[in-house]
């Protein structure tokens, strides 16, 4: 017994330990951009397109996911995801162009979409009743890392410069490689070294599934919201007269209560099999946030970092959980997850890219946070039917 205990608490450390690696490279940006696009000449477009390609990237890979896993085994799949982030982040040190931040912004979008696309199933698998809870810890723990490089990016710029800022992620990376080896190795059935040769499902059953693409548009527009404050939050304050630091700091704190948000529903998820009613209350929170943002960003910054960490944070798990809920079978529920995220980062990655247009054009972000509370309230109006009666729609 104490042995099966060590291997799970080995296991559940090393997908944490992949998913703080997950958003650096996308968080440690926002509190430098104005920075970067000074020192490397970027529109507010060109700008946003840092933070759009690796989500779009994530979508595209979430996308394949079934071709992937027949070309790699999601042991090594998600070991060369984490080496493809630790890459990327690394060459940002020499890749001080605007051709190289794009390209490395694409091979970490590569690198995150790999470990994305195949820890699902393998959280799914190892962890049989108990994942719901751990994939509520495994969101929390891509939203921590977003907290540290966000606190830390401007700090560490203001010391060495922003290229090492940037670069300086590729450590945590490197360290969580030998974590999924020593896990995958304590626990051989968490990521088989062979392959199912089992059938997969064919992705068209969800591409006709008019239920699967509701689950998509949930999780896109959701996930627009965060990827939308991940890249643009920082800019809008220091826009209205923060210091950069300041400004990464806001951002860090909005991620730290998204963190504790994320935790509030690993902890409490299985008290609401109708996953409706946290649903709403998060997103009549994120609603408020995003209006205090729109209507009174500086005597409300910390209102709305309080409130649109608290939507953000409890939306992310959420919006996955209340996907797998409609799946039993851990195959099944790895090709729903990877439609699902998949779609949903081709949504979201537009948020930011619209931001950027909409900056370049009013020299305001207001337009963007009020194109966001729209989609928050198409949210409130989609989870009414999440009913746990209607989930065997997937099947449809």
């Amino acid at each position: 017994m104490n042995d099966v205990r060590r291997t799970s608490w080995l296991a559940l450390i090393a997908i944490v330990g992949l998913a703080l690696n997950l958003r650096p490279a996308l968080a440690a940006l926002g509190p430098l951009l104005d920075s970067i696009q000074a020192a490397v000449g970027l529109s507010h477009t060109q700008a946003s397109l840092l933070t759009t390609l690796p989500i779009f990237v994530m979508g595209l890979g979430a996308l394949a996911g079934r071709y992937v896993t027949q070309w790699v085994t999601e042991r090594n799949g998600i070991a060369l995801g984490a080496v493809l982030v630790a890459l990327a982040c690394a060459a940002r040190l020499f890749a001080t162009t605007a051709p190289g931040l794009l390209l490395t912004a694409i091979l970490a979008g590569v690198g995150i979409a790999l470990v994305q696309t195949l820890v699902p199933a393998c959280i799914k698998r190892g962890f049989g009743d108990q994942a719901g809870r751990v994939f509520a810890l495994y969101t929390t723990g891509i939203m921590a890392g977003a907290a540290v490089a966000a606190a830390a990016a401007a700090g560490l710029a203001a010391w060495a410069g922003w290229p090492v800022a940037l670069a300086i992620w590729a450590l945590p990376a490197l360290l969580a490689l030998p974590l999924w080896r020593a896990a995958c190795r304590a626990r051989p059935e968490l990521a088989p070294v062979r392959a199912s040769a089992a059938p997969r499902p064919v992705p068209r059953r969800f591409m006709r599934n008019a239920r699967a693409w509701a689950l998509m548009l949930f999780f896109g527009i959701g996930t627009g919201a965060y990827t939308l404050v991940l890249a643009w939050l920082p800019p809008y304050y220091t826009s209205l007269g923060w210091q950069p630091s300041a400004a990464g700091f806001l951002l860090s704190g909005l991620t730290v209560t998204e963190v504790i948000s994320g935790l509030a529903v690993s902890a409490w998820i299985g008290r609401f099999p109708d996953r409706r009613g946290p649903l709403m209350w998060v997103l009549v929170a994120l609603i408020a946030g995003l209006t205090c943002l729109a209507v009174a960003p500086l005597s409300l910054a910390l209102v709305a970092c309080v409130l649109v960490g608290i939507g953000i944070g409890a939306l992310f798990p959420l919006s996955l959980i209340v996907a797998l809920d409609h799946v039993d079978d851990p195959s099944q529920a790895g090709m729903l997850a990877a439609f699902v995220q998949g779609g949903g980062y081709l949504i979201a990655s537009l948020m930011p890219l619209l931001a950027g247009v909409l900056r370049d054009r009013f020299e305001d972000l207001t337009q963007a946070w009020v194109v966001m509370i729209v989609g928050a309230v198409i949210l409130l109006a989609l989870c009414s039917r999440f009913s746990p009666a209607s989930y065997h729609r997937i099947d449809a």
